[in-house]
């Protein structure tokens, strides 16, 4: 891997960042921009960015409570990542407003002290080892000496690696790049922390360390904000949703509250050729039972979906009966992000 250049780069890479003024502890900065319980970690109003003339934003308006752990869901190019820099700061809005904790983002020492930022491509120097990467890091939010040393002998602690903080980092598997990566976002104890897209390369085993590390962080109290397009990551990681589409957030909402809105009453069925198979499968569905909504192909089978997916299970059950049909699978198709995406965007994500 290329050393990442973290620290100079223009349009849409991760900006110029400055150091933090000596002096200033990071400390000092959480006290004194610590808010009321009632503001919100994010809120953007009628968000907007266009590069030339492609539309990256338009108009996100989103709300992400403190202590939440919030899923940015959406395809590739999508403005997941977009979103994510306006957040941090480093991109400015074509339109529109984004605060974070009651702070204008990315201006002043105090508001970039609350917030760590994962970007999607690992931003670390090949050649320096762990150990020097977070010092260095370190050192750009202010830290220096025993508090500085301190801070990094934890973080390296907290993610596995400190047998491996004086090895250079070209030596390191990818997933042991993606956790000194978001280890260089903590190094300030951050109250917002941002991660783009964080398991692009793990393999399954770093992947679920990852995951373990963020649950932990979250139950000490950080509000995590993490895109992703893959469903099953958001689906276990995350209690909030925000479903972002041709650079538009389509809906947002407690995970739960998506799922009833959204996820269909669904019966995934299908039928053995050693019973009866009836020639047009649609129509007979529509002919067993009044409170079918639709039907569709799906794999070997058919999803359809009812207002009352039980009620819809009897019915199936008793019109099978009198046709002498077989089911080769017959169940309820329990509810899930899958569904949710299909209704409100018309496709699937997996297509994207």
């Amino acid at each position: 891997m290329t050393d990442a250049v973290l620290l100079k780069q223009t349009g849409e890479g991760l900006g110029t960042f400055t150091p933090i003024k000596d002096g200033l502890t990071v400390s000092k900065l959480l006290n004194s921009t610590r808010p009321k319980s009632e503001t919100q970690a994010v809120v953007s109003k009628d968000l907007s960015k266009t590069y030339g003339r492609t539309q990256a934003l338009d108009k996100v308006s989103i709300h992400v409570a403190p202590g939440s752990f919030y899923g940015l869901l959406g395809p590739n190019g999508a403005g997941k990542s977009t979103l994510m820099k306006l957040m941090v700061g480093v991109l400015a809005p074509s339109g529109g407003s984004i605060e974070v904790f009651g702070h204008k983002a990315g201006k002043g020492d105090e508001v970039r002290t609350m917030v760590g930022y994962v970007p999607q491509d690992v931003a670390l120097y090949g050649s320096l080892t762990g150990k020097q990467n977070l010092e260095f890091f370190g050192s750009m939010y202010g830290l220096r000496g025993r508090p500085l040393q301190q801070s990094i002998d934890e973080i390296l602690e907290f993610i596995g690696l400190t047998e491996k903080a004086g090895e250079a980092v070209k030596s390191y598997s990818g997933g042991m790049k993606r956790r000194l990566n978001i280890a260089a976002a903590l190094l300030h104890k951050p109250r917002l922390l941002l991660l783009d897209e964080p398991t692009v390369g793990v393999d399954p085993h770093s992947r679920q360390r990852m995951f373990e590390m963020l649950k932990h962080l979250q139950a000490q109290g950080a509000t995590i904000v993490y895109s992703s397009h893959y469903m099953e990551e958001v689906e276990e990681l995350c209690d909030t949703v925000g479903i972002i589409d041709h650079g538009q957030l389509v809906d947002q909402d407690p995970l739960p509250e998506l799922l009833a809105r959204y996820a269909g009453q669904e019966v995934y069925l299908e039928i053995s050729p050693d019973g009866t198979v009836p020639p047009d499968i649609p129509a007979w569905l529509a002919s067993c039972s009044t409170r079918l909504r639709s039907v569709r192909p799906l794999g070997s089978g058919w999803l359809a979906e009812a207002e009352n997916r039980a009620d819809l299970m009897a019915d199936i059950l008793a019109a099978a009966r009198q046709k002498a049909l077989i089911f080769r699978r017959l169940e309820l198709v329990k509810p899930s992000l899958e569904s949710v995406f299909l209704k409100l965007t018309g496709t699937s994500l997996r297509d994207q």
